[in-house]
């Protein structure tokens, strides 16, 4: 899966969720891209949420909020360029159909809300764009996931465009997520599932949860980042990383790569023949000495013939003496 610069099946891709951190400043925005981009994330990513078509009219204290929140079309194009000024990819979860318009000029995926992962209209709208999609599962069953699945895949078949990818990230839908509730064992499901790339959406509190994912095989991790956990009591900073955080999250994730290596690698880094073993003469042995097992002893390094290559030692006629302790080479033998 190929989001910007970033192939998933060669490294992960860590995006810092700023969601709403910024409370509706422009400048505080751009202050966390700055701050991601410093602490090595790929990416960062905020919500694009119209209030009227996101909630009822009669939840007043939840309108007034997001409208406070809520960054205009020109504003976000702004961030949109910080970020690519900073060289980091710019994302933004659409949570309405005329957020997906806007959008899709400017981000090179799209991320579902966990809430959302049923909207259908909003889903369907998402993969017409013919662009990788992640969704947040942490309000779907097992069934559901393989719905979703099924959703974008029969879509983007019908288009004949291709698949450009769907990522699942498990999710706990609990801000923040208890330990005993982060059940990243999920991940092994989502990892044997084809045609998806594993990812995590991390809601417990510091960095090791997010780690431990990478090493069950996401491929994608999400993590929600503030400039200051105590900056005031809306809910979303407690639970984010700080810049420090962030940092060392990514350092982690990065010496994690490299202590698992190449995923879907096929042959060991090295054949290792210091640690191999070689057929050798067990006695001094004459020319012409019709070789058995009884003669053979297997020693290091693995640089001659191997023990799964016995049987095709047995029998074969000297050409020259070999004396004990010597690997046996093809030379020692008549063709």
């Amino acid at each position: 899966m190929k989001i910007g610069s970033i192939n998933t099946t060669e490294k992960v891709l860590i995006i810092a969720e700023i969601g709403n951190n910024h409370e509706g400043s422009i400048e505080e925005a751009k202050k966390l891209i700055r701050g991601a981009a410093e602490a090595g994330a790929n990416a960062v990513k905020f919500q694009t949420i119209i209030p009227d078509l996101l909630v009822s009219s009669d939840q007043t204290d939840r309108l007034n909020q997001l409208g406070r929140y809520a960054f205009s079309k020109a504003q976000f194009l702004e961030l949109k360029k910080e970020a690519d000024r900073l060289e980091v990819i710019f994302l933004s979860t659409p949570f309405d159909l005329d957020s997906v318009d806007f959008l899709n000029p400017i981000v090179p995926a799209f991320k579902i809300a966990s809430g959302d992962s049923n909207f259908k209209a909003l889903l369907q709208k998402v993969a017409e764009t013919g662009k990788p999609v992640f969704v947040s599962t942490g309000l779907s069953s097992w069934p559901e996931k393989e719905l979703l699945h099924n959703f974008f895949h029969q879509i983007w078949r019908e288009s004949g465009k291709g698949v450009p990818g769907l990522s699942l990230l498990h999710a706990v839908v609990e801000y923040p997520t208890a330990d005993d509730r982060a059940a990243l064992g999920h991940l092994r499901e989502l990892v044997k599932m084809k045609g998806i790339t594993p990812g995590y959406s991390d809601h417990t509190m510091g960095i090791e949860a997010a780690v431990l994912a990478v090493a069950m095989g996401a491929r994608i991790i999400e993590k929600h980042f503030t400039l200051d956990k105590t900056k005031t009591t809306f809910r979303d900073h407690a639970i984010s990383a700080d810049p420090s955080d962030l940092k060392l999250l990514v350092d982690r994730i990065r010496h994690a790569e490299t202590l698992l290596g190449q995923p879907n690698l096929e042959e060991a880094p090295s054949s290792a023949p210091g640690a191999r073993r070689s057929a050798a003469a067990g006695k001094d042995l004459m020319a012409g000495h019709k070789l058995g097992a009884e003669d053979l002893v297997w020693l290091r390094p693995g640089t001659g013939f191997s023990p799964d290559s016995e049987s095709q030692l047995m029998g074969r006629i000297l050409s020259r003496p070999v004396r004990k302790g010597i690997l046996f080479s093809k030379e020692d033998f008549r063709s």
